[in-house]
């Protein structure tokens, strides 16, 4: 069978990918809202609200729930899988983000005090429990909403 059609015939998979394309979306049009511009590492990047990895891995175990039911082993495969991925994000990546912008904050005032350059970590790595609650969310009602 062709590749691009089982993917498209394959309603998980077009779940899943909405839940995280919606997620995605939001988090441009909440930036574009907040801070009166435009930012495309809004729409590719991590961090934010809400949380693409809950939303994804949500509707993830969702969807599997309504394919081979709840009681699945599917399901608690997926169910514990989404559950590591947002408690990761919401605990070691956001710690990993708040040391990363301490270790800026040191690389700046050295550089200002005329030492080493080095470039700038990424800050924005992981979410608040909120992002996270709000992705899942939006992950689940993505799936209700198409096995409905």
């Amino acid at each position: 069978m062709n590749f691009f059609i089982a993917i498209r015939e394959n309603k998980m998979f077009l779940t899943v990918l909405l839940a995280w394309f919606l997620a995605q979306t939001l988090k441009v049009v909440i930036g574009v809202l907040s801070e009166k511009r435009f930012n495309f590492k809004w729409f590719v990047g991590s961090g934010g609200m809400p949380s693409s990895h809950a939303s994804t891995v949500a509707a993830l175990a969702a969807s599997t729930g309504f394919t081979f039911g709840f009681s699945s082993p599917f399901f608690a495969i997926a169910f514990f899988f989404a559950f590591i991925i947002m408690f990761d994000a919401q605990g070691v990546r956001r710690q990993s983000g708040r040391q990363a912008e301490a270790l800026n904050q040191i690389i700046e005032d050295i550089y200002l005090n005329k030492g080493i350059k080095q470039e700038r970590l990424i800050e924005l790595l992981g979410h608040t429990p909120v992002q996270v609650f709000i992705g899942a969310a939006l992950g689940v009602f993505v799936a209700i909403f198409s096995y409905r």
